[in-house]
C-alpha cells in the first residue's frame, strides 16, 4: 500500500507563538508564521496533523537554495526535531534574511 507524503492541509490559524491570525496560504499548505516565521510540531508527512509532540518549533536556520528559494530549519523546544521548511511568499523578509547571518540568531 501506498503512503501519501504530502497531504493538503491549508488551514488559518492562530500562531502559538506571536498570537497573530495568520490566513491560509491558498496555493500551498501553510506550515509557520509568516510574521515570526515560528511553527508547531503537528506533522510526520506533510501536512497530515499526525505528531503528538504538539511542541513550538523554534526558526534558528535559514539558508537559500537556488530552486527551493529560502529553507527555513525549525527545531522543536519540546524533543528538539529538525525540520527544513520552505519560506512563502508571504513570510517576513526581514527576519528571514536576519537568520540567514548565524551572527544575528
Amino acid at each position: 500500500m501506498e503512503t501519501k507524503r504530502f497531504t493538503k492541509n491549508d488551514s488559518g490559524f492562530i500562531c502559538e507563538h506571536c498570537k497573530k491570525e495568520v490566513p491560509p496560504l491558498v496555493y500551498s499548505s501553510r506550515n509557520h508564521c509568516p510574521f515570526c516565521l515560528w511553527s508547531l510540531h503537528v506533522d510526520e508527512l506533510p501536512g497530515d496533523r499526525a505528531c503528538t509532540c504538539r511542541g513550538q518549533m523554534k526558526p534558528y536556520a535559514v539558508v537559500s537554495h537556488p530552486k527551493k528559494g529560502f529553507v527555513i530549519t525549525h527545531k522543536c523546544t519540546l524533543c528538539g526535531e529538525e525540520k527544513n521548511n520552505r519560506s512563502q511568499q508571504d513570510d517576513d523578509m526581514d527576519l528571514l534574511i536576519r537568520l540567514t547571518n548565524p551572527y544575528n540568531r
